[in-house]
C-alpha cells in the first residue's frame, strides 16, 4: 500500500481516533496499521474476533475494520455480538470474495462499509473517516443525554411530576387542579424546573422532555 496524501474530512481531536483492524493476514494488519498511523489514527491489530474482545478495545474503538471471513468467530457473528452487547462502535467490512449478499447483510446490520480486496488505500481512508465521524457524533449524542438526566435527577419528584405535566401542553391553571395545588405553587414550581434543567426557553424544555422520554406512555 503506497502512503496517502490527503485524509478527508480531518479535524483536529485532542486524542486522535482510535481504529481496530481484525484480519488474520498478518501483513495486511501490518499495512492498514502504516495507513492509519500515517494521517494520525491510532492503531490496534488482531489475528481474531476473540482476541479483540479479550482486550477490550472495543468499547474505546471508534471505527472496526473487519475481514468478513476471520478464524473462529466470523465478521458477521462478531457484528451481531457486538449489537446484543449494545456496543455500537461503527464497522468497516473486508472480503476477498465478492460476496453480495453477506455485504447485503452486513449494511443492513449497520455496516459502515463492505470493500473488496484489493482496495484503494483513499477508499479505505474514506470510509474509516466516515465512520470516526459517526461514531463522534454517537458519543456526543449520548454524553448529551447523560447531562440531560443528571439535570433531571437534582428535580424534586413534584418537579418532575409538574415538567412532564406542563411540557405535554398543560396549563399551569389545569395542573394545578390536577395534582391539588395552587396556580402560584405550579408556577413556582415551574420556574425552579426551567432553572434546575437549564432551560432558556420553554421550547427547549420541551425538547429536553422528549429526550429524557417524560411522554413516553
Amino acid at each position: 500500500m503506497k502512503a496517502p496524501i490527503k485524509l478527508p474530512g480531518a479535524a483536529a481531536e485532542q486524542e486522535a481516533p482510535l481504529v481496530a483492524v481484525v484480519d488474520d493476514d498478518a501483513s495486511l494488519r501490518d499495512a492498514l496499521d502504516s495507513l492509519f498511523r500515517s494521517v494520525g489514527w491510532r492503531v490496534a491489530a488482531f489475528g481474531s474476533a476473540a482476541a479483540l474482545l479479550q482486550s477490550g478495545v472495543a468499547e474505546e474503538a471508534a471505527c472496526l475494520v473487519l475481514d468478513v471471513r476471520l478464524p473462529g468467530l466470523s465478521g458477521l457473528d462478531f457484528q451481531a455480538q457486538l449489537a446484543q452487547s449494545k456496543l455500537s462502535v461503527p464497522i468497516i467490512f473486508m472480503t476477498g470474495h465478492g460476496d453480495i449478499p453477506m455485504s447485503v447483510q452486513a449494511m443492513k446490520a449497520g455496516a459502515i462499509d463492505f470493500l473488496p480486496k484489493p482496495f484503494r488505500d483513499q477508499s479505505m481512508l474514506d470510509s474509516v473517516s466516515t465512520a470516526i465521524q459517526r461514531d463522534a457524533q454517537r458519543r456526543d449524542s449520548e454524553r448529551t443525554a447523560t447531562g440531560l438526566q443528571a439535570l433531571f435527577e437534582t428535580l424534586s419528584p413534584r418537579e418532575r411530576q409538574i415538567m412532564t405535566m406542563v411540557t405535554k401542553g398543560l396549563l399551569n391553571k389545569q395542573i394545578a387542579g390536577e395534582i391539588g395545588l395552587s396556580e402560584i405553587t405550579v408556577k413556582i414550581h415551574r420556574g425552579n424546573v426551567m432553572r434546575k434543567m437549564q432551560a432558556r426557553t420553554f421550547a427547549e424544555l420541551v425538547r429536553m422532555a422528549e429526550s429524557l422520554g417524560l411522554h413516553q406512555s
